[in-house]
């Protein structure tokens, strides 16, 4: 046996794996709404798990002793903060777009004020910036008035890109299980 390929069960396990990254891949394209509740719990209840380790770790004084309380006190917010996503997760999607939708519009504002101060880039290249802050602006106040519609762009957008990167993930581990040559780990 030539041992730079995998062994057979080995080959199996890719293929298998492979094809539920690209199952999994269609279901994010197809359902971008599904996806974001999905993240949104998965991160829910990360926060809980951590929000309890915190407060035990904090309790039972397994971390450093003057920051004990301190612990206790983070883990109680993160409890707190994971129960809320969990409990509303549509809220908790809304205002994490609007944040999301602040933090653009400050991005937009960084962008045009750099493209009209920038003295030393040329004249596209400040313009550019101008127009890319206009436009960061501009979304940013469409998905503030209407969070419900920026949750929709949002979601499909992230689901879209997510999508993509499974598909082509499971892709190249099937073709790795096909070849029978092991993968590259970067």
């Amino acid at each position: 046996m030539n041992k730079s390929r995998s062994p057979g069960w080995m080959r199996a396990v890719q293929i298998g794996l492979g094809a539920i990254a690209i199952i999994l891949s269609i279901l994010v394209i197809v359902h971008p709404g599904l996806t974001l509740f999905s993240i949104i719990y998965i991160l829910g209840i990360t926060l809980i798990i951590l929000g309890i380790f915190e407060i035990i770790t904090g309790i039972f004084g397994l971390g450093a002793n003057k920051s004990r309380w301190g612990t206790v006190g983070l883990g109680v917010l993160s409890l707190i903060f994971g129960s809320i996503a969990v409990g509303y997760p549509v809220h908790t999607a809304v205002f994490v777009i609007i944040l999301l939708a602040i933090a653009l519009l400050f991005v937009g504002i960084a962008r045009i004020i750099r493209g009209v101060v920038d003295k030393q880039s040329r004249g596209w290249a400040r313009g550019f910036s101008i127009g890319a802050g206009v436009i960061a602006i501009a979304l940013s106040g469409l998905i503030m008035a209407s969070p419900l519609y920026g949750a929709i762009f949002v979601s499909i957008l992230a689901s879209f890109i997510l999508g993509i990167a499974l598909l082509i993930l499971g892709i190249e581990i099937i073709a790795s299980g096909i070849s029978g040559r092991k993968m590259q780990m970067p």
